[in-house]
């Protein structure tokens, strides 16, 4: 029952029932069991395998090849392996860069249950907003080790000339992040105005110079 279950009936759905009490028929897991086949799906149980299992949560293109020659529902070809990806990306399930993969936002937040479930001993949270924590900065402390978000470490270390482990007090030797601001509605408005042509002069408005 709490295993991943590479079915279009069963993937996810016993996990999510029992972690968020909502109605299988109405969650966006069900639906995805239901777009993809079962050589798909456990296509992308070995994709998450790989990310969870990396350093830095994200899997190659190269490796997830190889995975799709060792499936045990049915082999994909490479360009069969591509394309299931590219639907992968494209429905929001995974992101894309120079050929590593990663899990989304989408991804994350609604698989969350099942992967601290699934891998409890793998993964670890975020020390600040205690979310599951896949890509982010590690205390180099091996006593230590705990993981904050990057988006995280930006707003936490903001300001401070001496970034030390929120954990262990050691200093935290990583890159400082800016955070990141959202353009304010002035400026928008402000972009919109040097942007907006100015409107040609109406038939009155030029009957009144003539006048």
């Amino acid at each position: 029952m709490g295993l991943l279950m590479v079915t279009k009936q069963g993937l996810y759905i016993v996990i999510a029932v029992r972690h968020m009490g909502v109605n299988m028929a109405e969650t966006d897991v069900t639906r995805m069991s239901a777009d993809y086949a079962d050589n798909e799906l456990e296509l992308f149980r070995k994709t998450m395998d790989l990310i969870v299992d990396s350093d830095n949560g994200t899997a190659s293109s190269t490796d997830i090849l190889n995975c799709a020659d060792s499936l045990q529902t049915k082999k994909l070809k490479k360009k069969e392996t591509e394309h299931v990806l590219n639907r992968l990306v494209q429905d929001k399930w995974l992101i894309e860069k120079q050929g590593e993969y990663s899990l989304s936002t989408r991804c994350i937040m609604e698989m969350e249950p099942y992967i601290r479930r699934i891998y409890q001993d793998q993964v670890k949270v975020c020390h600040i907003c205690h979310n599951v924590a896949l890509q982010c900065q590690m205390c180099e402390n091996p006593t230590c080790g705990i993981k904050i978000h990057t988006h995280c470490v930006a707003r936490y270390f903001k300001g401070r000339t001496d970034p030390r482990c929120p954990s262990c007090e050691d200093f935290w030797p990583h890159e400082i992040p800016e955070v990141y601001r959202p353009p304010s509605s002035q400026s928008q408005s402000a972009a919109t105005e040097k942007t907006t042509p100015t409107p040609r002069a109406t038939g009155q408005s030029r009957k009144t110079r003539r006048s």
